[in-house]
């Protein structure tokens, strides 16, 4: 998994529409509490709903460094709440975005990691927390060495494959382990030898199945242009370049939905550069 992955958008537990993860949170926010009482207990009680309404609304113009401090005051105010913590996770990986310093980039992924661990251990049935894991240990294993890339590599799958389990149709679960397959299957040659004869090798991994699984996750969310710019290098690892073709040119069509868009559609017009 690379650096460029981005935290998802997510399903409603227990079915529904799709909800952008910028704009869901599972608490009701107090408005009615503060309009008809201002003592200092309701005020109190009333502020980590204010805070959170606020960085919610950082989260959806892509303002991740205002977002975060607001989730970390947020976090302050009602710790271990695990919707808050996974937010925490979402706004530091968003932040690699915006910072070329590799050094940066690596602590950002360690914070959000620790984030994302804390957020399902206080809740390891919801799906959303789980995927955050896989995409954090997918992110941190773009800078690590061969042996604990391996590791990571290895826990990808692992929650990722948990959280489509728990919802068969969290199209980001279906993204995140469609590009876990494409990227093992098409390894080089050399490395699998290496990575066998070393760490006993990896888990099986296919074009066909990532394949399957991309175009699952555009058939759920139709209008994200990531999952059509991972199903388009997931037809061409799987040698269907009029069909990636035709997946990357849908992404580009499609309006920006999350902040990775601008990266994920800049790889999707250098691929098309390579094809056409």
């Amino acid at each position: 998994m690379s650096d460029d992955t981005s935290h998802p958008r997510i399903r409603a537990p227990g079915g529904g529409v799709i909800i952008p993860m910028r704009a869901r949170f599972r608490f009701p926010l107090l408005f009615a509490a503060a309009l008809v009482c201002h003592s200092p207990l309701h005020a109190a009680a009333a502020e980590p709903d204010a805070l959170l309404r606020d960085a919610l609304a950082a989260e959806a113009r892509f303002d991740s460094k205002t977002a975060l401090d607001l989730f970390l005051k947020a976090d302050a105010a009602r710790p271990n709440d695990p919707v808050i913590l996974q937010k925490l996770s979402r706004q530091y990986s968003d932040l690699t975005l915006d910072t070329p310093d590799v050094a940066e980039k690596k602590r950002l992924c360690n914070e959000a990691l620790a984030a994302a661990q804390r957020a399902f251990a206080l809740r390891p049935d919801d799906p959303v927390n789980v995927l955050s894991v896989a995409i954090c240990y997918g992110k941190l294993a773009t800078y690590a060495e061969t042996r604990t890339k391996l590791e990571y590599s290895r826990h990808v799958k692992e929650y990722a494959e948990r959280a489509l389990k728990l919802d068969p149709r969290y199209d980001y679960a279906c993204h995140v382990l469609g590009r876990w397959h494409y990227e093992v299957a098409t390894l080089g040659a050399a490395t699998r030898f290496i990575v066998k004869l070393i760490y006993g090798g990896l888990p099986n991994a296919s074009t066909a199945e990532a394949v399957r699984l991309l175009r699952r996750a555009t058939e759920l969310s139709p209008q994200l242009p990531s999952h059509h710019v991972e199903l388009g290098f997931a037809l061409l690892a799987d040698g269907q370049r009029d069909a990636a073709k035709s997946a990357f040119e849908q992404a580009l069509a499609l309006p920006k939905q999350e902040k990775y868009d601008d990266e994920a559609r800049a790889r999707a017009r250098a691929a098309l550069e390579k094809i056409r």
